[in-house]
């Protein structure tokens, strides 16, 4: 799947969310909903790392909170992008890939 198609499968999944819970998407709540996304990731980091407690999981449980933390980091990184009409392929070519080495 390219990074379009999943941006906007993203999106109507979060707009489906926001509807059936009665949430508000405004510029703000993108924001902050990345941002509590981010420190969520950081706490399934520092638990799978053994820096904070681990809360009784088992290490592959650690492991998908990590992993499913980092998914929703991805998707809200989307939705932001989605929001403010971002094309992300174009800014991470533009960004990161002019710095590949040529081989």
């Amino acid at each position: 799947m390219d990074i379009e198609t999943l941006q906007r499968d993203v999106e109507t999944v979060s707009a489906y969310y926001a509807e059936r819970h009665d949430i508000v998407r405004t510029d703000d709540w993108f924001m902050l909903k990345l941002n509590e996304e981010v420190g969520e990731l950081t706490q399934a980091f520092l638990a799978r790392s053994g820096q904070s407690r681990d809360k009784g999981r088992s290490p592959d449980e650690l492991d998908g909170d990590f992993r499913a933390e980092l998914a929703d980091v991805l998707a809200h990184a989307l939705l932001l992008a989605e929001r403010f009409d971002v094309d992300l392929s174009a800014e991470v070519e533009r960004k990161w890939l002019v710095w590949k080495p040529s081989r």
